[in-house]
């Protein structure tokens, strides 16, 4: 068995062969032992999900994702279901729900709605009333308990204020508070990063702060390794000076030009020399994402297979 996965390897089949045989769509660290399923994060299907939650699911699991992180939905909850509705859901679909992001504090809609990341940046997106949304500040244990009904595994905080020192001084002790609750629930709380988060603001960055006053057995990151890299920090040496401290990454991709994510192997991010830094991380799963994905599916595919006979192979 050493011999003919050492060929298939060297040969090249390997990685071609992980598209197509079943239970072989895992990415292995340039021949090291540790091995990940491909996972996705929902919000690159954004806006299209909700019209077909089940079928959706069904194709995702065809391309050969394994794994999925949840995300908003204009239909409320969990893509209009329950946790455990969702979870048996994805289960029945083939795909396993690891993690689901949510806000850190109150969302208010700004003037004219929302710039969405992509193909087209001057598109916005408004979303109708939708009443109260749960966040971390106000509704941390209801988060908490749906999530533990879901059966997944982290909880990840997709954004928080951090734009004065007093929005970043009120961050610690929110994600402090949700990340105790979280572990006691046995759900691990993670902090998701977009550019800011590496700024200076009046003499603190956020990002440091965050990892130096909140203890690693309360908050780990998801490190977003595009806007990671859209901000001039260095992933590898985040985990260098971390380790240990990021079980989830954002596998999302860069077009030099734009600024903007496209699909994984055709922006900036040099994923080749991150990848080989996921014991050092700490890394346990990671999601491709694509916001704004012009072409979802074409875009997820495309994505895949780069992922698994390029970057990964």
């Amino acid at each position: 068995m050493h011999n003919r996965r050492s060929f298939l390897k060297n040969s090249g089949a390997f990685a071609l062969g992980s598209l197509f045989i079943p239970g072989m769509a895992r990415a292995s660290f340039f021949g090291k032992a540790a091995t990940h399923d491909v996972g996705l994060q929902l919000f690159t299907l954004f806006g299209s999900i909700d019209k077909d939650v089940p079928g959706t699911l069904k194709q995702i699991a065809e391309i050969g994702y394994k794994e999925i992180e949840s995300a908003f939905s204009m239909k409320g909850g969990y893509y209009g279901l329950k946790p455990r509705e969702f979870a048996a859901l994805a289960k029945d679909s083939g795909l396993k729900w690891v993690s689901h992001h949510v806000l850190g504090a109150p969302f208010k809609m700004p003037p004219g709605g929302i710039r969405m990341p992509g193909a087209d940046t001057t598109k916005r997106v408004t979303m109708p009333n939708m009443g109260h949304m749960n966040n971390l500040k106000d509704d941390y244990q209801a988060i908490i308990d749906q999530a533990a009904e879901g059966g997944i595994e982290y909880l990840v905080c997709a954004s928080i204020p951090l734009s004065t020192a007093d929005e970043i001084k009120q961050a610690v002790p929110i994600l402090t508070t949700a990340g105790e609750a979280a572990k006691k629930s046995g759900i691990t709380l993670c902090y998701h990063n977009h550019v800011h988060e590496f700024a200076n603001v009046e003499g603190m960055v956020p990002y440091d702060v965050l990892l130096s006053q909140i203890s690693p057995d309360i908050l780990r990151f998801e490190l977003d390794l595009g806007w990671a890299t859209v901000a001039g920090a260095d992933p590898v040496a985040l985990f260098n000076k971390n380790p240990g401290r990021f079980p989830l990454w954002h596998v999302k991709d860069i077009s030099p030009d734009t600024k903007q994510p496209v699909e994984v192997g055709k922006g900036m991010v040099d994923f080749k020399r991150i990848f080989p830094s996921a014991a050092t991380a700490g890394m346990k799963h990671f999601f491709v994402e694509q916001d704004g994905a012009p072409k979802p599916m074409e875009n997820i595919k495309a994505s895949f297979i780069d992922i698994t006979t390029k970057i990964l192979a």
